[in-house]
């Protein structure tokens, strides 16, 4: 049977090659198949199309907003008392340092807040146009049984208005500091993503939609939506749980938020705060805040250490590192 000249031996014929047509090929332009689609994270925005809540580079949608006000010397109303305290600025001088406690990884809860807030109130004074969606809209869906008045999309509201409300969930379901901030990228992004414009109208139910996705994402001990209920008395359970799936569903389930566009939106927020006399308070430097921000530092200089011996590469060394003896000699760093 292996003989090729035996009578028995059977040849099959070749087979016809034949060009290899593509799934693609007969797919509209610009969509590709399900077994090539990319991951939402990976996906560039089309040109002309950036969405700041995403790229580390692009201008936030809040600053481009309160530019036209602050140029042309339209900021937030400010009392007396606050008029008065921006007369008198701390310096710091030889013997006295002023910081104060804010940091890109543990902002200032009341500050930060308050920062947010006013984000959101030039996002609703300088908007461009009036693009509504019926899930945010309070008339249709109320937060309270009184309902809205008939002029409730007429007048915006006030900073010190939206800084009550937000604050108010914030310190009943006891959010952090970088949750307001989260709460900010997820409202730009579903600007962006749902086409949709934020107003007098509909505001408070964007930020709430917001604030409950953001506290699910980045607090270990996410608040229920049932709590919400508890904040919020009249409003139900289902009506948050609608609430968060369609908000979901316009950022495309989209909820990944880089450290670089986390740290943006901090100090675009800070810069924000220093236009509109909002400085974040200073305070003298002590000497046991002194000693636990040197004890971190070293911490962190340890760290880096540790990874260029481990990489191999060599690092420079000040004298004060320098020994005689074998080695390197570190004191060691307690936190409190």
């Amino acid at each position: 049977m292996g003989n090729q000249n035996s009578c028995c031996c059977y040849r099959s014929p070749s087979p016809i090659r034949k060009d290899i047509v593509k799934l693609e090929d007969y797919l509209p332009e610009g969509e590709v198949s399900s077994n090539n689609i990319q991951h939402i994270s990976e996906r560039e925005p089309d040109d002309g199309d950036i969405d700041p809540s995403q790229d580390p580079i692009a201008g936030t949608i809040f600053m481009e907003r309160s530019k036209a006000s602050i140029e042309n010397g339209i900021t937030r109303k400010r009392s007396q008392h606050q008029i008065a305290e921006n007369k008198l600025k701390k310096s710091s001088s030889c013997s006295t340092i002023y910081l104060d406690d804010s940091t890109v990884s543990q902002p200032n809860l009341k500050n930060t807040v308050k920062c947010v807030a006013l984000a959101i109130y030039y996002h609703i004074k300088n908007r461009t146009s009036e693009r509504r969606l019926d899930i945010f809209d309070e008339k249709l869906h109320p937060l309270s049984k009184e309902g809205v008045s008939e002029d409730y999309d007429k007048y915006n509201p006030e900073h010190k208005q939206i800084y009550k409300f937000v604050r108010t969930l914030f310190n009943a379901a006891q959010l952090t500091a970088e949750c307001a901030i989260i709460t900010l990228v997820y409202l730009e992004r579903l600007l962006i993503c749902a086409e949709l414009d934020i107003a007098p109208s509909n505001w408070k139910r964007i930020v709430l939609g917001a604030i409950l996705l953001a506290s699910k994402v980045w607090d270990d001990q996410a608040v229920w939506n049932v709590d919400y209920c508890q904040i919020l008395k009249d409003i139900t359970v289902e009506d948050m749980n609608e609430l968060e799936r369609q908000f979901l569903e316009m950022l495309q389930f989209n909820i990944n938020v880089p450290s670089s566009v986390y740290a943006k939106y901090y100090f675009d927020l800070r810069t924000l705060a220093e236009a509109n006399d909002l400085a974040f308070p200073s305070e003298p430097l002590s000497k046991e805040r002194a000693q636990k921000l040197e004890a971190m530092s070293r911490v962190m200089e340890d760290k880096i250490s540790a990874e260029v011996v481990k990489n191999g590469i060599k690092k420079w060394s000040s004298l004060d590192n320098v020994n005689s003896g074998a080695g390197v000699r570190r004191s060691v760093a307690i936190l409190s």
